[in-house]
């Protein structure tokens, strides 16, 4: 077996080629993720601050379920899309088990409750810090939530990439639903445990570099905007 220097140069080597399958596989995996934050986004920011602006018996309840949703485990979420949408399943005519759309409605469902918990812990305490003076300029309840998602943009920033780097984290409800189809549904860390499992280990590392740098890209944006939020803070 080669040893770890070897296998590491012969890795970044690889990259450094611009090996087209490899970029393939980066370019599905970020369309995939980037599709799924988006519609995540769209559904779970508004909610939040629908919910940070308005009182109603059931929301403890609804946020307790959402919260407990942010634990589901990957697995069973890929099992639970694999029965509706399978060919004897009830949603089986849409013919999309081991396509990418799948694989985006799996996203989805993992990262939408962590959209909604944590932005709605960032809207819920701006609308409490503001609710003084909305009631005194007698401010509508869209004018309320467009004021507070507004001010909230950086906050918002953390969770939405801490949103898209679980999305781009995930494997087993990817693998579950997508079937790791080369040249289809084949994505980076479905890629990188598939590899791993045929001792191929220069593609395997290669791509958690490429997963790695992407990661940290991440978190380097994380903290600037963290920075611009202290900044822009009135506190």
């Amino acid at each position: 077996m080669q040893d770890f220097s070897t296998i590491l140069l012969s890795s970044l080597k690889l990259i450094l080629s611009l090996n087209s399958d490899l970029f393939e596989i980066v370019i599905l995996s970020l369309k995939v993720s980037l599709f799924a934050l988006i519609i995540s986004c769209l559904v779970g920011l508004p909610f939040s601050a629908i919910c940070s602006v308005t009182n109603f018996k059931t929301k403890g309840i609804i946020f307790v379920i959402i919260n407990t949703l942010m634990s589901l485990p990957p697995v069973l979420v890929g099992l639970v899309l694999y029965i509706l949408f399978s060919n004897s399943g009830p949603l089986g005519f849409f013919q999309i088990l081991y396509t990418p759309s799948i694989m985006i409605i799996a996203q989805i469902v993992l990262i939408l409750p962590i959209i909604i918990s944590l932005s709605f812990d960032v809207l819920h305490k701006i609308h409490n810090e503001y609710e003084e003076m909305f009631k005194s300029i007698g401010v509508s309840k869209i004018q309320k939530i467009f004021t507070i998602l507004f001010d909230a943009r950086y906050h918002l920033t953390t969770t939405i990439l801490a949103g898209l780097g679980r999305a781009m984290s995930e494997v087993g409800a990817i693998i579950i639903v997508g079937g790791n189809i080369a040249y289809f549904t084949r994505v980076m860390t479905t890629t990188i445990a598939l590899e791993t499992s045929k001792g191929n280990l220069k593609i395997a590392l290669s791509l958690g570099i490429i997963l790695m740098i992407i990661s940290l890209l991440l978190n380097l944006f994380i903290y600037l905007c963290n920075q611009i939020s202290k900044k822009q803070s009135y506190e």
